[in-house]
């Protein structure tokens, strides 16, 4: 095949694919606060929640973060979105279940940190809240899922969540507007690697 027929091939197949994305694009006319769930077991749930953070601060929103769960206060993404002065970042655990061994304690510090969470989902002036981890206490019975459906449901209409973790309930997959499963192909540690800064940490 000549280079002339190659191109023009090209051509006729980029015009095709075109015409299919402007048509999807022209048929997408609504604007509303959008409900993400980042979950399974691969790696980059939060970080891409936090990439949105950025995205969301280019445009000039305010963004809250709870981090359920999460105890520690060491990780770059909060070194440097806490220093952002339209990003309020809220540590709401006190470190994984199996560290704690304490259900009691866990059941109270979820609860307690929903409040700290439900505050920032009746504010308008939030563009994002990020719920990081949020699934965790979901799935282990901590908060109530009917409760926490009802108030981001209620939330402001044009305010986005995103939340993130491993074993996402069901009710949350059929309530959200974007849904995307991380899939572990391979993974450092599994060699052995502990986490790295600026990687994992």
């Amino acid at each position: 095949m000549s280079d002339s027929s190659r191109e023009e091939r090209h051509r006729r197949r980029m015009a095709r694919k075109k015409a299919v994305v402007d048509s999807a694009i022209a048929l997408a006319t609504l604007d509303k606060g959008l409900l993400l769930v980042l979950t399974g077991n691969g790696k980059g749930k939060s970080s891409s929640a936090f990439g949105m953070v950025a995205r969301a601060l280019g445009h000039g929103m305010k963004v809250g973060v709870c981090q359920f769960i999460k105890g520690r206060s060491d990780t770059g993404e909060e070194a440097f979105f806490r220093r952002q002065p339209d990003v309020e970042w809220r540590v709401l655990g006190e470190g994984f279940t199996w560290e704690t061994q304490d259900l009691e304690r866990d059941t109270a510090v979820a609860r307690e940190g929903w409040e700290t969470a439900r505050a920032m989902l009746t504010d308008p002036g939030y563009g994002l809240v990020v719920l990081d981890e949020l699934t965790y206490p979901l799935k282990y019975g901590y908060l109530d899922i009917e409760r926490v459906l009802m108030d981001l449901a209620a939330r402001p209409p044009m305010q986005h969540v995103v939340v993130t973790g491993r074993g996402a309930p069901q009710g949350l997959i059929d309530a959200a507007d974007t849904v995307t499963e991380m899939r572990d192909v391979k993974h450092a540690y599994g060699a052995g690697v502990r986490a790295q800064a600026g990687i994992d940490l």
